[in-house]
């Protein structure tokens, strides 16, 4: 269903930090700039971009919005998870660990980037 997902960073070399180090936990290679200053995560699954906004505004994060990452084991959250807080995250909501949503079980870990934006790392039990 989807190709990729943006967010927006006025540092893209701080988010980049941050990227390399939590999507590193899970395999993904380091991202790469394009021309215009962009950066590019590629996976055979998709595409995770950073990018100052276009419209030349602050960027900001989108209230509601999570960006969830898939890890397959609980072991990749949790490192996932002190990653970022190692590279200028935060740790938000519970600290990482299951959760039972209905028949499904999940390991679940969330934090916010450095520029406010929800992700979330999450392993399906």
């Amino acid at each position: 269903m989807f190709s990729h997902v943006m967010l927006g960073a006025d540092n893209v070399d701080a988010s980049k930090k941050f990227y390399d180090a939590v999507l590193g936990v899970l395999g993904v290679p380091e991202g790469k700039a394009d021309p215009k200053g962009r950066i590019f995560y590629r996976t055979k699954t998709g595409v995770f971009g950073l990018s100052k906004p276009i419209d030349g505004k602050a960027a900001s994060h989108a209230n509601g919005g999570t960006v969830g990452f898939a890890c397959d084991s609980p072991e990749k959250v949790k490192a996932f998870h002190d990653a970022g807080v190692a590279n200028g995250g935060t740790s938000i909501e519970d600290p990482p660990g299951w959760r039972e949503m209905g028949p499904a079980k999940l390991y679940l870990a969330y934090l916010r980037d450095p520029y406010g934006n929800k992700i979330c790392a999450l392993h399906r039990g």
